[in-house]
């Protein structure tokens, strides 16, 4: 038999998987703090999500935003029940909302990923998973349906904390390829000289891929906003070590002032708009 799924928070990312799910007939349940009943499998209550199906996803903003999901679905897990948590959390929320849940009956699987919209859109979300080896091939039928990669990291903590390793490497990048092109820019030189230069180098990467056309063309409608990104470095910077780390900080202290500039809700490449 197959396991139906519900989706808890539909925004870019969740709204997209769920409609994956829904197209593949296994979505049982959607939720949304900001009621959209349209939806598809739309239930009025997020404990109705959970009645309805056997496993949760839980994509919200932060770890405040999980644990009043958790403080609502608590009553109504049991055994049979799965909670995967895709939103991206710090290592010691994970202990935390591991430990309720399974004090239910229920299991937990720490599942934070990697792609932002067009991957998700394209299936090609990649999986960063913590928990039990069984549990997670238990759910692979399902995560496939959204996901191209899925790699078992370790624990829940670990896989937490790997996630916010990734984010810092690509708000480094991000930061690093906003400061390269404004430097050649008011040096006058092209965007097509600097862009091709930089195909060929060895810091070339995913995030110039990705960003180059929003760059180019000033378009910082959100893929992952700067308010996302900033709330994860705040979050890596209190994991143990990460107040030490001079890259981190320095990233941070950029988002936050992308947030005060009134860029908040915009693309995290709109970095680029505090060097003009």
């Amino acid at each position: 038999m197959k396991k139906t799924i519900g989706i808890i928070g539909l925004g870019i990312i969740g709204g997209t998987w769920a409609r994956h799910y829904h197209a593949a007939g296994v979505l049982a349940g959607t939720w949304n703090r900001t009621p959209q009943p349209d939806f598809p499998q739309w239930q009025a209550t997020p404990e109705a999500v959970v009645t309805a199906a056997d496993v949760v996803q839980i994509v919200v903003a932060d770890p405040p935003a999980v644990e009043s999901i958790l403080a609502r679905i608590l009553p109504v897990l049991g055994p049979g029940k799965v909670v995967v948590q895709s939103s991206t959390i710090d290592p010691a929320s994970s202990t935390k909302f591991a430990t309720l849940v399974t004090a239910r009956g229920a299991r937990y699987l720490e599942a934070p990923f990697t792609g932002s919209k067009p991957a998700a859109e394209a299936k090609q979300t990649v999986y960063y998973l913590g928990g039990d080896a069984a549990l997670i091939a238990e759910l692979e039928p399902l995560l496939t349906l959204v996901s191209a990669v899925r790699f078992h990291i370790g624990s829940n903590e670990q896989a937490a904390t790997l996630k916010l390793a990734m984010n810092l490497n690509i708000s480094a990048h991000m930061e690093g390829l906003c400061e390269a092109l404004a430097l050649v820019r008011r040096a006058g030189v092209g965007d097509d000289v600097f862009f091709n230069a930089l195909g060929k180098n060895v810091s070339y990467s995913g995030v110039t891929k990705l960003k180059e056309p929003k760059l180019r063309a000033g378009d910082y409608a959100p893929q992952f906003s700067v308010k996302h990104m900033l709330k994860d470095m705040r979050l890596a910077a209190r994991i143990p070590g990460g107040d030490a780390l001079p890259v981190l900080a320095a990233v941070r202290d950029r988002l936050a002032q992308a947030d005060r500039a009134g860029y908040a809700d915009e693309d995290f490449s709109a970095l680029m708009k505090l060097l003009k």
